[in-house]
């Protein structure tokens, strides 16, 4: 039997405050276990919260970011639910009227070797508070309670159950990481929690329209575990209904190092948490006023900048996709452009798209530290372009300028000149070449003679072989069809 994936996502996204949704107590990370905890926090009897106006903005610009609809009025409930770490036996969310209504994310990946664009529409995103956290390490059998992150304030997304395999969810939680990143509501900080990922995976014949049942992966807090535990998710599924059982709605946690997903408790529904309003906060209201003020302070989403890269750098709507997940990403090429060019415009956009980013993943460092500055990119950009060094010397030289670390603009000339990997464009010099290869390699000439014309590609290669690599391309098989013609 064939089998569909079908995948939703539910991302908690920790809010740039400087104090929690509810009270004026500090979120710094790290701090002593229980210092960052006030008597609102700690629910004790008689205190009251107090909404933080900075943590609905946060929320309102998120909404605009993504087309969504910012409700003029929400409500905050009181979801029922009994665990140690949460001092009010409650937590404060919302549920029937959350202050961001619908939306969407648009993404690029890629799908058997090709480039790929999807849109996944967004449920929701609603305001809540984060509970505290329960430690069990370095406690002598006994499980410890750290209240300081109860009250955090969390804006909590919520997709609609539309994408199809792990490479989409994967490249949709990339692209709602850049965004909230990019907007500056989150520092995007997964190992510190402030971005995790709930993933609902379920899986159903191809044909059927009817979902299967769903099971919850809870926090998730890297692209990695995310595309490991939906694999493991979706087989144990598979094998399950296969060998003749059933599917039971669950809330299960993914495990690393066994690369299993274990059961943590069953899957509650909406009622088994006895939702109702918060007597003690008010409608949350927001005008049209409220609105424009925060419109006018937002930045340059990423949506207008990839509609500017197709209009002025006339790149792929796919290119303008990758370049835009992360601000840092954009600004960067912007700033290789800048000096090398709006000509150089696609280039600079195929080097971060391969070899840069490739580099960056595999030595785990984000763009904005990257050791290769966009200034001395442009510039090994326009030695390709002006024929000093070829294409796959580039790749030779760009190592090099990486393991440098130079602050030198110039640090390409300096790698090239003292390396000589300089193109060999003098046609004295490439027609002596050209005229041994010819000699040495009769078969081949014969063959391109009598028709063949692949046969010119072994005397290519062995002609840049002859020259160790710095003839240039474009001269020599311009100079090796001059010759054979004759």
């Amino acid at each position: 039997m064939q089998w569909e994936v079908v995948i939703g996502i539910e991302n908690h996204v920790q809010l740039t405050t400087n104090s929690k949704i509810f009270s004026g107590s500090p979120i710094k990370f790290g701090a002593e276990p229980n210092t960052q905890a006030s008597p609102v926090d700690l629910a004790l009897p008689g205190v009251l919260p107090v909404m933080n106006k900075g943590a609905v903005e946060r929320a309102i610009r998120f909404g605009l970011a993504v087309g969504a609809k910012i409700a003029p009025q929400s409500i905050f409930a009181r979801k029922n639910y009994f665990y140690p770490d949460l001092p009010k036996g409650y937590q404060i969310s919302q549920f029937e009227d959350p202050v961001v209504i619908g939306g969407q994310v648009t993404f690029g990946y890629e799908k058997d070797g090709k480039h790929e664009t999807k849109t996944v529409n967004l449920t929701r995103a609603h305001l809540e508070e984060d509970a505290g956290k329960s430690l069990h390490e370095d406690y002598s059998g006994m499980t410890g309670i750290d209240l300081n992150r109860a009250g955090t304030p969390l804006l909590e997304i919520v997709s609609e159950p539309e994408m199809r395999s792990a490479a989409e969810a994967v490249a949709y939680c990339k692209a709602l990481h850049g965004l909230v990143m990019w907007l500056g509501v989150c520092d995007g900080n997964m190992q510190e929690g402030s971005f995790r990922c709930d993933i609902n995976v379920s899986v159903r014949p191809v044909g059927q329209k009817e979902f299967g049942t769903r099971c919850e992966i809870k926090n998730l807090n890297s692209f990695r575990f995310i595309e490991e535990a939906i694999g493991v998710e979706v087989r144990r599924q598979i094998e399950l209904i296969e060998d003749g059982g059933k599917v039971v709605q669950a809330t299960r946690l993914y495990d690393p190092d066994r690369k299993e997903t274990r059961a943590m408790r069953s899957k509650e529904d909406a009622q088994d948490y006895r939702y109702f309003p918060d007597p003690d906060l008010p409608p949350l209201t927001i005008g049209e006023d409220w609105i424009a003020r925060v419109k006018a302070d937002m930045p340059e989403l990423p949506a207008a900048m990839r509609a500017r890269f197709v209009g002025d750098y006339a790149l792929p709507e796919y290119d303008s996709l990758v370049l835009t997940a992360s601000k840092q990403m954009a600004t960067y090429f912007e700033a290789v452009v800048a000096k090398a060019g709006k000509e150089n415009a696609k280039a600079a956009a195929n080097w971060l798209m391969g070899d840069v980013a490739s580099t960056l993943n595999r030595e785990g460092v984000d763009i904005a530290d990257s050791p290769v500055e966009a200034s001395q990119l442009a510039l090994l950009l326009k030695r390709i372009a002006d024929g000093t060094i070829s294409n796959k010397i580039a790749k030779e030289v760009f190592a090099a300028m990486w393991e440098a670390k130079s602050n030198d603009e110039t640090i390409a000339d300096a790698i090239i000149d003292q390396k000589g990997l300089r193109q060999i464009s003098d046609s004295g010099a490439l027609e002596k070449i050209v005229d041994d290869v010819l000699a040495a390699n009769e078969k081949s000439v014969e063959q391109y003679r009598a028709g063949k014309e692949a046969a010119i590609n072994a005397l290519i290669g062995q002609a840049m072989k002859a020259s160790k690599g710095k003839a240039n391309p474009a001269q020599l098989t311009e100079l090796l069809k001059k010759k054979l013609a004759t």
